[in-house]
């Protein structure tokens, strides 16, 4: 094993992934696991005391999580190179470990290989973010983008009117709310479809929760 090895610790509350992991980057002379944690404050008292290029990190631990641990780091200002590994992510926590610094995150289910990648282009200064989460998130970007773009081409009527059916309200209430015939909302109601490109109020209802108008 080369003076240059990449130093490890490693923090997984689950004995046989720990194992594993430990197993999975001991027979790569490319790196050198200099700690095992099973907790949150394990990794914590592992990362103060110095002597690791990377931090290899379970999202989801019992006691201290692992978005935890990033932000006591942050908040005591302690730089450390982090890679998280979980089987599950939320756009939400995907985009708070990356505020908090993490610049790697791979999903447990991928292959040892691109986990080992991860975490050479991490210490290398780079950023590594798993495949599906990264396409799930850009998809979501641009549907959200999309659905923006979408809402400006709405007149504010049209614009009450979609709040109105996102309340679950028939024509007749909105007609009487609104001071105008249910012919008049109906035409309305098929302005918008063609406006956003759904075909009916129950397309409409998702289309307007995503964009928040519920």
């Amino acid at each position: 094993m080369g003076e240059s090895a990449i130093r490890l610790i490693l923090a997984e509350d689950h004995a046989i992934v720990l194992k594993g992991l430990e197993n999975l980057f001991s027979q790569d002379g490319r790196f050198r696991v200099v700690a095992s944690c099973r907790d949150g404050d394990e990794a914590l008292a592992a990362v103060r005391k110095g002597g690791a290029d990377v931090l290899v990190l379970d999202l989801r631990m019992p006691g201290r999580s692992g978005l935890e641990v990033l932000r006591t780091l942050r908040s005591e200002h302690v730089p450390m190179r982090t890679v998280v590994l979980t089987a599950t992510v939320s756009d939400v926590e995907a985009l708070e470990a990356q505020d908090l610094g993490a610049a790697g995150l791979v999903l447990k289910e991928s292959s040892p290989d691109e986990l080992m990648e991860c975490v050479l282009r991490v210490h290398g200064g780079g950023q590594w973010i798993d495949r599906q989460t990264m396409t799930r998130t850009l998809s979501r970007a641009r549907k959200q983008a999309a659905g923006q773009r979408e809402l400006t081409r709405l007149t504010p009527r049209e614009v009450e009117i979609v709040k109105l059916i996102t309340d679950g309200h028939r024509n007749k209430f909105i007609a009487s709310r609104l001071s105008i015939s249910e012919g008049t909302v109906k035409i309305h109601l098929h302005n918008i479809y063609e406006k956003i490109g759904v075909d009916g109020r129950l397309e409409l209802m998702v289309w307007a929760r995503e964009q928040g108008l519920d």
